[in-house]
């Protein structure tokens, strides 16, 4: 059995879930609304603010669909009643960045700016203090659209090992290299 898959979601107070006939799940709250497609393998059954997902059979394939249902829904539960928040640093030598309504302009050592356009469900802001790193905070209840919206900014500058520049997820550990040896 599956381990995720077998754990109970607890419903938070203001979220509200509906499954339609054509297995589609619609999740509500505070910050937003989700909706999730089903998969056929999958059933859901909410009784008394406690959600338990099942499946079907006991087949490979619908083992592995078990366990993903249920972080899916459980992801949008929390995301709609608490959101989602990532926080990026540039790492470099007159890196920075800066928002305007909805768009993200980065310079990260190129000849030129990138401008990136965000989509209204995701919030974010950028704080530069002098003697610190710029940093870019993005903000939403779709923990899968804030992910790939920090994946894509991160993949303009990935850091590099010998000097540690580029962007960076806050708190991350970047690993090391020692360089060239001198001539001795």
């Amino acid at each position: 059995m599956s381990r995720i898959g077998k754990n109970p979601i607890n419903l938070t107070k203001g979220v509200e879930i509906n499954v339609s006939d054509d297995k589609i799940i619609t999740v509500k709250g505070p910050k937003g609304v989700l909706t999730q497609k089903l998969d056929d393998a999958i059933s859901l059954n909410i009784e008394d603010g406690v959600i338990t997902v099942a499946r079907r059979s006991d087949s490979k394939d619908d083992r592995s669909k078990h366990g993903l249902y249920r972080s899916l829904i459980n992801n949008m539960i929390i995301g709609v009643s608490e959101g989602y928040k990532i926080e990026q640093e540039l790492i470099g030598v007159g890196y920075r960045a800066k928002v305007t309504g909805q768009e993200l302009e980065l310079s990260l050592g190129y000849s030129h700016p990138i401008i990136i356009q965000l989509p209204d469900e995701v919030k974010v802001s950028t704080e530069t203090l002098k003697g610190k790193a710029p940093v870019i905070t993005l903000e939403s209840f779709d923990k899968q659209l804030v992910g790939m919206i920090a994946s894509k900014i991160r993949s303009f500058r990935k850091p590099e090992p010998y000097k540690g520049k580029g962007v960076r997820y806050m708190g991350e550990q970047v690993r090391r290299k020692a360089g060239k040896s001198g001539a001795k």
